[in-house]
């Protein structure tokens, strides 16, 4: 049964008082089962993003429990600060990571905001995946006239909470729901004009903006307005001027593809009046919220943006238009920066968006890859930027795994009189190794000229980068399954029930320690036809790591198939002993022909290479 995981993202209107600020924090890091991941400050906007993760139940309690400490400490009677807000906690989305559904977190969502109203006496709203209604769904629509005009919404039979509470000054009110992970990015320029960021900001965001004519160039906002009239239905986004509204709106949607009865709904205008009202020019990026504030912090303006989708919109897209933009207006951009947490595979997307860019190959270590989407995006610009602390499912090692060890220490324990870490840890450190000298050979040749050829190797390089990490997991995998095994062994068999308990457990362990080593020979042999490939690809210069690589992958191949057989001898499936015994025959026999082929082939190059040396 897969793990259940579920984020939870509160914003809370406090930014600037440390002590209060760990006072809702050690609340939520109190719940048992959660993990307290990432509390990010920001001063000007006077808000804090808090990231935690745990299991549903676990998570519903950590969000009350900020909720309930915030409207203590918090006062909205006296808050000020540059981003929009409700409440003392503005708003708590529940996100789904493992093993729940977007439906599940909104039943959270809306557990949470019946909690809160009841037991709190705070007005809750619901937004997102959790919303009661269609127009509830987007965030800013639901936050719309702020803090400074909740006492009139509340009054509002349009706007009546989705969990009804009386008016507290202090606390405001809460927007709680369910969606996907929104990546908090702002992008620095080397301005401090809040409207220089705007003006690039409504470019980039989805709702867009008013459109205009005339001057508007470097800005935008300097053209003259525009507006729709009888017989004359201009598009915001070009020059086509329709002469209903009808084929305007049919312009739009095959021209620019886009809806523009939603586009002004996006923006509070009735589509079903048009006359008379501003023509609205669509922005560039779906997924996009964007506004330009001023950071004193950092005295510069930004392009702060919300990324409802990054796998739709990722922020290295985005940035690279705000980039041309800036450009086109005579400003740099200086960098960008993430607020709260990243997925990884969001930043890995990115790193390897530049890598090509660069010409360059992404068969290289994650690390490595990270590394240049930091430099690339200029994430550490205005703050520093922990890979380990920002990146939500890195990818890791336990500090106590025997591939965290150095080399000497693991060497040495590999030595001791002790059944484990043994053949099958190394079988699998040896393919790992012979992996990897298949991506270095692959990634020295990559650069060519060769189009076609230069794509081959960085699809030997990136398979390999693959199979490494594979290989290392396996590393420990294999002591992982041996002790499980003896654990086994050591269960007691003093009655019948107990003896067959015991036999069971240790039959299933030796399933396990069987189906590690055969992975292992799998995933080396693998690695011995990508080594094979690579010496055929790669620079003769280069050519003998490939072999010592496709030696490495052989021990791995080998190795595992002998710590295989070795434990069949206890199994009493006969059915399942047969069909091992095939795999690894059959597996064996291709390794050792590909073996002798690689071999082959690098030898002769070698004496080739030296007779030609000789004339």
């Amino acid at each position: 049964m897969s793990r259940k995981l579920v984020e939870c993202v509160p914003n809370i209107s406090e930014g600037r008082d440390a002590a209060k600020i760990k006072q809702v924090t050690d609340a939520v890091a109190a719940v048992a089962g959660v993990e307290l991941l990432d509390v990010d400050p920001g001063a000007d906007t006077n808000r804090t993003v808090i990231t935690f993760v745990g299991g549903p139940e676990a998570v519903l309690e950590g969000a009350f429990r900020c909720i309930a400490e915030a409207a203590k400490v918090i006062d909205m009677t006296q808050h000020h600060g540059a981003h929009p807000r409700m409440g003392a906690t503005d708003v708590v989305p529940f996100v789904p990571v493992e093993g729940v559904t977007m439906e599940e977190c909104a039943e959270l969502a809306r557990r949470l905001g019946e909690r809160v109203a009841r037991e709190l006496a705070i007005p809750v709203y619901l937004y997102e995946a959790a919303a009661s209604r269609p127009e509830r769904r987007n965030l800013a629509e639901v936050r719309r006239g702020e803090y400074e005009g909740l006492a009139k919404k509340l009054q509002d039979p349009q706007w009546q909470p989705d969990f009804a509470a009386p008016f507290n000054p202090q606390a405001g009110a809460t927007i709680t729901g369910a969606r996907e992970f929104l990546v908090a990015y702002n992008v620095t320029l080397n301005s401090g004009s809040k409207d220089h960021a705007t003006d690039i900001a409504f470019e980039l965001r989805e709702k867009g903006r008013v459109a205009r004519r005339g001057r508007i160039k470097p800005y935008y906002q300097a053209g003259e307005l525009m507006f729709y009239a009888e017989g004359s239905f201009p598009c915001g986004n070009c020059d086509f001027t329709g002469a209903t509204f009808e084929e305007t709106v049919d312009h739009c949607a095959k021209a620019h593809g886009y809806d523009l009865p939603g586009l002004m709904r996006l923006n509070d205008v009735d589509p079903a009046n048009p006359v008379g009202q501003k023509v609205r020019r669509r922005g560039i990026f779906d997924h996009c919220k964007a506004i330009g504030w001023y950071v004193d912090t950092y005295r510069r303006a930004q392009i702060s943006i919300n990324l409802t989708d990054y796998k739709q919109t990722a922020p290295h897209t985005v940035l690279e238009e705000a980039r041309s933009l800036a450009h086109e207006r005579g400003l740099v951009v200086t960098g960008s920066e993430i607020v709260g947490l990243v997925p990884f595979q969001c930043l890995l997307a990115s790193g390897k968006h530049y890598l090509k860019a660069m010409g360059k190959s992404t068969g290289v270590p994650t690390t490595d890859i990270l590394q240049t989407a930091v430099f690339s995006m200029g994430l550490d610009d205005v703050a520093p930027f922990e890979v380990e602390k920002k990146v939500l499912g890195l990818p890791s090692y336990d500090p106590k795994a025997l591939v965290s060890m150095q080399v000497h220490a693991f060497t040495d324990e590999v030595s001791r009189d002790t059944p484990a870490p043994g053949g099958g840890s190394i079988a699998a450190l040896a393919g790992s190794l012979g992996a990897a000298l298949a991506s270095m050979v692959a990634n020295l040749a990559q650069g060519g000229a060769d189009v076609e050829k230069d794509a081959k190797l960085i699809a030997v390089a990136e398979q390999a980068q693959a199979l490494k990490d594979r290989l290392m997991v396996a590393v420990d995998a294999d002591t992982n399954a041996f002790n499980a095994f003896m654990d086994a062994r050591r269960l007691p068999d003093a009655t019948p029930e107990q003896k067959a308990a015991r036999q069971a457990a240790m039959q299933a362990g030796l399933k396990v320690a069987i189906d590690v080593p055969l992975d292992t020979a799998k995933a080396s042999y693998a690695a011995l036809e990508l080594a094979g490939e690579a010496s055929k690809l790669g620079k003769v210069a280069s050519i003998t790591d490939a072999a010592v690589g496709a030696q490495m992958a052989f021990a791995g191949v080998r190795g595992g198939i002998w710590n295989v057989v070795i434990n069949l001898r206890d199994i009493t499936d006969a059915a399942y002993v047969a069909d091992m015994q095939a795999q690894c025959a059959d597996l064996l026999a291709k390794a050792t022909g590909k073996l002798a082929e690689v071999t082959a082939y690098i030898d002769q190059k070698l004496v080739d290479r030296l007779n030609k040396a000789k004339k």
